[in-house]
């Protein structure tokens, strides 16, 4: 099974968990139904702010969509080991999921992120009570809600609120870096 047929596997699945129709949903991420049918159906590549406007819908993390990362060759397998796996790309940012952990307080997701020189992408909010941090590995990054954005360089971090929209931003070169995004397991709290 192919990363397209995955991620739509899960999907219908998670859709199918809480009893939705394929327009309910559609209305609900502000996706069309037939993008929505299309993706369940692994014909079509999902973008990144796609897979995010459905987990929101959903009320799950980004990963419940994604395939497990360690079961496609994680953290220690090899030198350069993120190259192999499947990275979902929007409109400036390309994210790998290296590590998804769970327990009773949140879900993390961790996703190596490369934003591309040039581009900003505007992320719609997240679950409620959701927030990110991004490690800058190169370049320098301007993330956050629109206002009140930090800038990040390497070696520095930022940490903001994610249940309100936010920017990815590389406004010289490529940005490389982790990025953790910290659901509550209780949506709301945190």
């Amino acid at each position: 099974m192919g990363p397209n047929e995955d991620v739509g596997r899960r999907l219908r699945a998670l859709r199918h968990q809480q009893d939705l129709s394929l327009s309910e949903l559609s209305r609900r991420s502000r996706v069309g139904k037939g993008t929505l049918s299309e993706l369940e159906s692994g014909r079509r590549n999902p973008t990144l702010e796609t897979l995010y406007a459905l987990a929101t819908a959903l009320g799950r993390p980004l990963s419940a969509l994604l395939g497990d990362p360690a079961q496609q060759g994680g953290p220690g397998s090899a030198p350069g080991w993120t190259e192999g796996l499947p990275g979902v790309s929007g409109s400036a940012v390309t994210a790998v999921l290296l590590e998804r952990y769970e327990d009773d307080a949140a879900v993390t997701d961790v996703f190596r992120v490369t934003i591309r020189a040039g581009a900003t992408q505007e992320s719609e909010a997240h679950v409620p009570g959701t927030g990110e941090s991004l490690m800058v590995l190169s370049g320098t990054a301007v993330v956050g809600p629109p206002h009140d954005t930090r800038t990040v360089g390497p070696g520095a971090s930022a940490r903001w609120r994610a249940d309100e929209p936010h920017i990815y931003s590389a406004p010289d070169a490529d940005v490389h870096g982790v990025l953790f995004v910290r659901y509550p397991t209780a949506p709301g709290s945190g």
